[in-house]
């Protein structure tokens, strides 16, 4: 096993553009990383600061890892006397863009994070309300307004999807239970099938759903082994019936599930 790397995302910003191109590229390496996150890097002390911590890190013998999201050029100048492996997202794809249109970027601070279209950004809170108050069919009266209605077992993924999706894309998730009496029904529940065509439906590996509800109620019988079995082969079998689009969600990460329910469902990604 190689010894970890110290691995820096410095920003002027929130960090959330380092940290997500960063991890993506070191995900593609077996190698144990000790992250570090330092945003609104964002005047020379603040570069200063961050230097004295990167080269800190480096007692190893290892330089440090650094990805950068620094837009003002002087201050990433002055990052690059670190000595350190600096990768600076910023000066890869900005001057090429440049360059291809014609024309010069803002330069601003924050802008694919901060609140540069307040439309866009009231939208978001919108349809995280609407994922909350929707969330385990709490509310069922306004799923007309819904894009799209998640429905399986409880613990299969639902609530986390409906926020990823609402925070992400704008998009008005809600999500609904499937209780024993709908499951020894066999039939959907009569508040869902107005609106049938909405339906998205997870399902979950049994071991994998009793392994979760352990950690929620140990030594239920919500969490026993026969009863996620019992209520996972009744849900499989309830969406096999309606013909509803469905996923196993047992090996699916929340962004991979997103991306397959817009992607079938044709929803409407109303934030980028």
């Amino acid at each position: 096993m190689p010894e970890a790397r110290s691995v820096f995302f410095v920003s002027d910003g929130t960090g959330i553009t380092a940290e997500t191109l960063g991890h993506s590229l070191l995900t593609q390496f077996d190698l144990p990383a000790n992250p570090v996150s330092l945003p609104f890097t964002n005047s020379p002390e603040a570069v200063d600061a961050a230097i004295e911590r990167i080269e800190q890190a480096s007692t190893s013998g290892l330089r440090p890892i650094v990805f950068s999201t620094i837009i003002d050029a002087g201050l990433r100048n002055r990052l690059r006397r670190v000595n350190a492996v600096i990768f600076d997202f910023f000066d890869t794809f900005i001057a090429p863009l440049e360059s291809e249109l014609g024309m010069e970027s803002s330069h601003t601070i924050g802008r694919s994070h901060g609140i540069a279209d307040p439309r866009a950004y009231g939208l978001r809170i919108d349809a995280m309300n609407y994922a909350l108050s929707h969330d385990d069919g709490a509310t069922v009266r306004h799923y007309a307004k819904a894009d799209v209605i998640l429905v399986g077992v409880s613990r299969s993924g639902k609530t986390p999807t409906c926020l990823y999706l609402a925070l992400h894309y704008g998009i008005f998730a809600a999500n609904y239970p499937l209780t024993d009496d709908d499951l020894l029904s066999g039939r959907l529940p009569e508040v869902l099938r107005p609106h049938r065509q909405k339906l998205y439906a997870l399902n979950i590996r049994p071991e994998r759903l009793a392994q979760i509800r352990a950690e929620r109620r140990p030594g239920s019988r919500y969490a026993a082994l026969r009863q996620c079995q019992y209520e996972t082969t009744r849900a499989e079998g309830l969406f096999h019936q309606e013909k509803l689009p469905h996923s196993d969600t047992t090996t699916m990460s929340i962004e991979e599930l997103a991306a397959t329910i817009i992607q079938t469902c044709a929803l409407p990604r109303r934030l980028y």
